[in-house]
């Protein structure tokens, strides 16, 4: 026993040592990136993402929600507001004002076809809009006022997605039925991976028409297992890296679902993103927890093997600091945007 003890204790030393000798990597943050008219303002960013053009997309917790009361459940919906800007950060236009799909701004993404993906929390939708905004796929449905659980089945947990028929907790049903998502993914075949991670814990795997294919992972802390998934990136291999925040660790899968690696070496990530072409680097953010915004905060810069480049910023409320990034858009490996849940902004970042 106390040699075990001994070597865990030598294990995170290391790991400790490994992370205050990660470089600092030298970065400057655009004041006021984002033109705003003066009727509209920023809520807590939940997402940040750029298309092929460099049109600029926030997907923010703000606006005015419409809440519907039924059988002692209370609904909503135009809670978050999507915002187009063009590439110097000019308003062009809101997208999809009071969608019944956006209650609670988590992230969005851009796919290969310039496609938007829209994820909300607690509508529990995944959206695919094209470049005019106009729904293409729904994966996911918000709760009904009333149970309706399948043919022959149990009634479904709370929320959506939850443990069914004495499953594992967080393992969610196997469908398209989320319990609190929080990201979307794609592979070169177009497969689409969705991050079913704070309700449950695992991540889903569909068909690029949208057909349910399969799904990984519980609540716990085995390799395969998730404290929660908070992020997900896929690279050009197909490999799938999911942000387990709550066991402080990023988990490497293969592209259907088989554990390959952790790295346990930057901190709790909620935000990961890939950068394109020929030598990629993953982005990796440290958030600081909504209750503590004076912790961690930084970002870190790695090789997809897991080594660290390097990081950068701080847990803060000025230029260069970070609160509570949710989500990172690399289509540019130093030119970066990152959304921020605790300071009701987007950063535009250039790292030298």
């Amino acid at each position: 026993m106390k040699h075990l003890l001994s070597l865990l204790i030598l294990v995170t030393f290391f790991v400790a040592v490994a992370d205050a000798q990660a470089p600092e990597i030298a970065f400057d943050s655009a004041a006021n990136p984002l033109n705003l008219p003066d009727d509209i303002y920023l809520g807590e960013v939940g997402g940040v993402a750029t298309n092929s053009k460099g049109d600029i997309f926030v997907y923010t917790r703000t606006g005015h929600p419409t809440v519907s009361l039924g059988s002692s459940r209370a609904f909503a919906h135009g809670g978050s507001r999507l915002f187009q800007f063009d590439r110097t950060g000019k308003f062009v236009r809101e997208i999809g004002q009071g969608n019944y799909g956006f209650l609670y701004a988590q992230k969005v993404r851009i796919d290969p076809q310039d496609n938007l993906w829209v994820v909300d929390e607690m509508a529990g939708y995944v959206m695919k809009l094209d470049p005019n905004g106009r729904v293409l796929m729904l994966l996911g449905r918000k709760p009904e006022a009333i149970p309706v659980p399948a043919r022959g089945a149990a009634p479904a947990a709370e929320g959506g997605g939850g443990q069914r028929g004495g499953g594992l907790p967080g393992a969610g049903a196997q469908s398209d039925v989320f319990n609190r998502p929080t990201d979307v993914a794609w592979d070169a075949a177009g497969n689409i991976f969705v991050a079913d991670g704070m309700g449950n814990a695992r991540v889903a795997k569909f068909d690029s028409k949208g057909v349910f294919i399969k799904s990984w992972g519980s609540k716990g802390t085995a390799n395969g297992m998730f404290g929660s998934v908070n992020s997900i990136a896929v690279d050009a291999q197909g490999n799938v890296y999911a942000a387990d925040a709550g066991n402080k660790r990023i988990q490497v899968f293969d592209n259907n679902g088989n554990f390959k690696t952790a790295y346990t070496n930057v901190g709790a990530p909620a935000a990961l993103c890939i950068t394109p072409g020929p030598n990629p680097v993953l982005y990796s953010s440290n958030s600081n927890p909504p209750e503590d915004l004076d912790v961690a905060g930084e970002i870190y810069k790695m090789k997809l093997d897991g080594t660290v480049i390097g990081k950068f910023g701080k847990a803060g409320k000025l230029l260069k600091e970070f609160g509570t990034v949710n989500e990172i858009d690399c289509r540019s490996e130093n030119n970066l945007l990152v959304g921020e849940v605790g300071n009701l902004r987007v950063q535009k970042l250039t790292l030298r």
